[in-house]
């Protein structure tokens, strides 16, 4: 098992690739379309299978990647 920040290393952001969103190790595998199959219910060995150039630390990736960006701070009065 990968640690937390060796598995964000596997989402790349380049200028140009997919209008700029989250990709999964420069590939034109958009992080959103796993995360999408993935709350579709499609298991994470049919999108392995699906996507052969993956690996299931990559949907990990993804998942880790979609946790950090949604854990906003709370402002408490």
């Amino acid at each position: 098992m990968q640690s937390t920040n060796n598995l964000l290393t596997r989402i790349t952001q380049t200028p140009g690739q997919c209008g700029g969103r989250p990709c999964i190790r420069g590939m034109r595998i958009r992080v959103t379309d796993i995360l999408e199959m993935l709350a579709e219910n499609i298991s994470t060995s049919e999108i392995l299978e699906d996507f052969p150039d993956l690996e299931p630390e990559d949907i990990q990736a993804c998942l880790l990647f979609a946790a950090r960006r949604t854990d906003f701070p709370r402002l408490t009065a």
